[in-house]
């Protein structure tokens, strides 16, 4: 699913300009999207289609370990779906990227023809990295009173991703659907479908989820750190004096900082402490979360506010001051930026349900990596987002009375992420005691899916056609490859100075006239084109195939020099994987990694640290951006499948024709199964 630390490539700007990066809350022009026109009447249907559709889309469930946790006796449904439906593993995209995968998913196409490569994107006219799910357009007109910038125009929020979405294409037809945190789908397609947004729903800061951690320990300093910030704080007579910091203020010029008080409260001999922020006030003992907390950020006095909702964990009163702030996400009962269809879906599932995280990246990964959260206490937020997750589900399950109900299970992909390490023996991250304690955790998941599926086996009847599917599977992140640094140390990246190489990100290091080629994102390398980048070096035709032939052979060849194994499975020419409109936008080449091995964090923002090849140390020991051979998705039927290699690209036109619907023009993928 998602990858940490990329939080830190803001949402992108669809004019590329760097400050619209940074400022993705835009209050004005925040308004919800509308509802799809109204129809005068559905198309032609086939009569021979199944009624009603249910399809659990569970990320990152790996076919491998699911295969064992059946014969383990852990999986009894999809043994039941394995022995009297299908079961297939699902070929997923290259890269094998969440949105990469689950884009190619709605819209039943190769990334060619949704424009979504990656989840690092870069501007060729300023060569600066963007988030590659969304981007904004600041209000083109304002007015400038002193300090404050007043839009007198709307600006606007628009989804990367392009081409057909299923159930546009079922709604069109009057087949009623729910699309439940689909990943993405921010800002939510314009559509009379019910839809709650997912992957690449931004926080309220517009980052895709920064913590904040209040302590007073004196060996920690102010500071951001991947994914959020550090904040050292004073305990004076037991009380700690604070700020939450809100969204940049894009009505003041420059834009300032929002924030709100915080105080704290501390009893350090009953381990308790009152958290007082607005007009809530909060008591908590040590080691305890709290329920949601809405909090409200002033842009225009009297005016104009940004809502929002926060989580507190008190890890510690007696013997120092510790408290977990989680991400500030949307308020779903007031949000400042549409996450849902109808508009007042969202709040309607606040009336019902009460809140709940509207991030798409919920799962506080940066927290543990950081060491702000124990696995312990990271396990407990994780396992508080699949009990909201399951809540939904059996409310969304409950009301399903036909048409098509797609329903987004999170919690297998950030948890393998993070745990796998308690799988694999060989990981550089394995101990004994973490696997004692938390090997229990993977499994324990997959139970929990396994009886979700169970749940929907005894909704659906005979005329509902049942699906389980995943984007991609997993594997063990064992070592990372700094691509850059490769690439600079072979002649194909010039440094501004060599001397200080590795202090900075985002290709700040880079000498542009003197460079060929550059790693962006997680898989990507492109070319220094002439006419392209903005100091581009490589003229397009002859140079540029024999310098992409030159790297395709060289980087194949590229061995560990701690296991004398391949680092890199293979490279693709882009034109070889994608078709499409859009695959000029594409990186020119995708470097599918070996079995093990994956994109150093510094390659993935542009970096170029001295060394090439080393172990990977942190908390996130799984992953799945490697050659798609490796980790294949999951596909569950409740109908026998007789089709052989399936892909994503299939699943959304398979989808239309099982239900009576013609395949748009825009769809390429195939059709696997008739009803």
């Amino acid at each position: 699913m998602h990858d940490r630390r990329l939080n830190q490539s803001r949402p992108g700007s669809c004019s590329g300009s760097e400050s619209s990066r940074r400022d993705f809350l835009k209050a004005a022009g925040a308004a919800a999207l509308a509802a799809g026109c109204g129809r005068s009447g559905p198309p032609h249907r086939d009569s021979r289609s199944v009624s009603n559709m249910i399809i659990l889309g569970v990320d990152g469930m790996d076919p491998v370990l699911l295969e064992r946790l059946v014969r383990e006796g852990r999986m009894p449904n999809c043994r039941r779906l394995m022995e009297n439906g299908s079961f297939h593993r699902l070929r997923t995209t290259d890269p094998p990227q969440s949105p990469v995968a689950w884009s190619t998913f709605i819209s039943g196409t190769n990334p060619g023809g949704h424009g979504i490569f990656d989840f690092v994107a870069r501007d060729p006219r300023t060569m600066l990295p963007f988030h590659s799910a969304a981007c904004s357009d600041e209000p083109s007109n304002s007015l400038r009173i002193g300090r404050w910038k007043l839009p007198l125009s709307a600006g606007h929020i628009h989804n990367r991703r392009r081409g057909p979405t299923f159930w546009n294409e079922l709604e069109r037809h009057g087949i009623d659907c729910t699309i439940f945190r689909i990943p993405g789908n921010f800002p939510p397609t314009q559509t009379e479908a019910v839809t709650l947004s997912g992957m690449g729903t931004p926080d309220l800061l517009g980052t895709y989820g920064d913590f904040t951690f209040f302590t007073d320990d004196p060996s920690q300093s102010s500071r951001d750190v991947p994914g959020g910030r550090i904040r050292r704080v004073a305990v004076e007579r037991n009380v700690v004096e604070c700020d939450l910091f809100g969204p940049a203020n894009p009505y003041t010029d420059p834009k300032e900082n929002t924030r709100v008080p915080l105080r704290v409260y501390l009893d350090p001999e009953a381990k308790l402490a009152k958290i007082v922020i607005q007009q809530t006030s909060i008591l908590l003992a040590e080691g305890q979360w709290s329920d949601w907390v809405v909090v409200k950020f002033t842009l225009l006095p009297l005016a104009v506010e940004a809502s929002g909702i926060c989580r507190f964990l008190l890890k510690q009163v007696r013997g120092g001051f510790r408290l977990y702030a989680s991400p500030v996400n949307i308020n779903p009962a007031d949000p400042s930026l549409p996450i849902s269809t109808p508009p007042d879906y969202a709040h309607q599932l606040v009336r019902e349900l009460g809140f709940f995280y509207t991030q798409g990246m919920i799962e506080d990964t940066h927290a543990l990596s950081s060491g702000v959260l124990s696995p312990g206490e990271y396990r407990q937020q994780a396992t508080f987002v699949l009990n909201e997750r399951m809540r939904f589900f059996e409310h969304e399950l409950g009301r399903f009375h036909g048409g098509l109900l797609f329903f987004y299970i999170s919690s297998l992909d950030p948890n393998c992420h993070m745990f796998w390490r308690t799988l694999d023996r060989d990981h550089p991250s394995w101990s004994d005691a973490l696997a004692r304690e938390h090997g229990d955790f993977i499994p324990e998941l997959y139970g929990r899916v396994d009886r979700a599926i169970g749940q929907v086996l005894a909704r659906a009847g005979r005329e509902t056609l049942v699906w389980v599917m995943s984007d991609h599977g997993f594997t063990s992140f064992r070592r990372q490859f700094n691509l850059n640094s490769w690439l600079m140390d072979h002649g194909y990246v010039g440094a501004k100075d060599p001397a200080a190489r590795g202090t900075a990100s985002y290709l700040l290091d880079v000498d542009w006239d003197r460079t060929l080629a550059y790693g962006l994102g997680i898989n990507g390398l492109y070319l220094n084109l002439k006419g392209r980048e903005a100091h581009g070096t490589v003229a397009p035709g002859e140079q540029s195939e024999a310098l992409t032939d030159e790297l395709i052979a060289a980087l194949k060849t590229v061995r560990d020099p701690g296991t004398g194994g391949p680092v890199i499975s293979n490279v693709f020419r882009a034109g070889d994987l994608y078709s499409g409109p859009y695959v000029s936008e594409s990186p020119d080449l995708i470097v599918a990694y070996h079995n093990y091995y994956r994109a150093s964090w510094d390659t993935v923002l542009g970096g170029f640290p001295e060394q090439h090849i080393l172990d990977n140390t942190d908390a996130w020991s799984g992953d799945h951006c490697v050659d798609s051979r490796f980790v294949p998705g999951v596909l569950l039927s409740n109908r026998p499948m007789p089709f052989q290699d399936p892909s994503l690209e299939d699943l959304a036109p398979t989808i239309l024709t099982a239900m009576g619907v013609t395949v748009p023009a825009g769809m390429t993928g195939r059709v696997l199964w008739k009803s």
